[in-house]
């Protein structure tokens, strides 16, 4: 697989983040502190000084992006990761998108901006929600998708751990956002979010092990 024009966009992704966080910091007093991590109540946790805060999506976005593009070269199952392009090229998408949706967390207050401090959960809801849509379309894999050592050994297991992967995960990616706009207390925001985190994540597992044990028995 090729990716030329994401490696492309990533670039242009991390210049643009660049410039946003160089403007910004121009614009801020010295000694300004600036979220870097949001908890799963959607509100900022974690702070640094606004020259690291700003400049860390571009970073991030650089690391990402050099992952993503060595990640095909050394996949030994490279005629499934071909069939696997429409779920990587996603991902990769949704990521630079996050790391967008950061730098405009981070930097907005120094545009005089204030955005709704639970934005970062509707953003990870949007990525479920893209990534759920186009799950059931990958093939085995060691490097993208739900890997359970049950899926791989199997195309028919893993063809059905991600049909219901990618259901679970798009209706977890709209109750995020559900869970995101709705005025809840932290603590139920909190709750929410923890259980959507766990279903999502241990489930497929869960039914990538049964659907094995049932196979086997059968």
């Amino acid at each position: 697989m090729r990716y030329r024009n994401l490696i492309i966009a990533s670039a242009l992704t991390t210049v643009g983040l660049a410039i946003v966080a160089a403007v910004a910091l121009g614009r801020l007093p010295a000694g300004t502190q600036l979220p870097t991590h949001w908890g799963p109540d959607g509100l900022p946790d974690r702070f640094a000084n606004a020259g690291t805060a700003l400049f860390m999506p571009a970073a991030l976005t650089i690391a990402i992006s050099l992952m993503m593009a060595a990640l095909p070269s050394i996949e030994p199952m490279q005629d499934e990761l071909e069939q696997s392009a429409p779920l990587y090229r996603t991902g990769w998408v949704g990521l630079l998108g996050i790391m967008i949706l950061v730098e405009a967390m981070v930097a907005a207050p120094a545009f005089g901006l204030a955005l709704p401090p639970t934005t970062m959960l509707v953003g990870i809801g949007a990525l479920f929600v893209m990534l759920g849509n186009v799950l059931p379309k990958s093939r085995p894999g060691f490097f993208v998708g739900i890997r359970t050592p049950w899926a791989i050994m199997d195309p028919d297991n893993w063809i059905a751990t991600h049909r219901y992967g990618g259901r679970i995960m798009l209706a977890s990616g709209l109750a995020l956002i559900l869970v995101a706009v709705l005025p809840l207390h932290s603590e139920t925001r909190t709750a929410f979010v923890v259980a959507l985190m766990l279903v999502t994540v241990a489930t497929p597992i869960l039914y990538s092990f049964f659907y094995w044990r049932r196979t086997r028995a059968g």
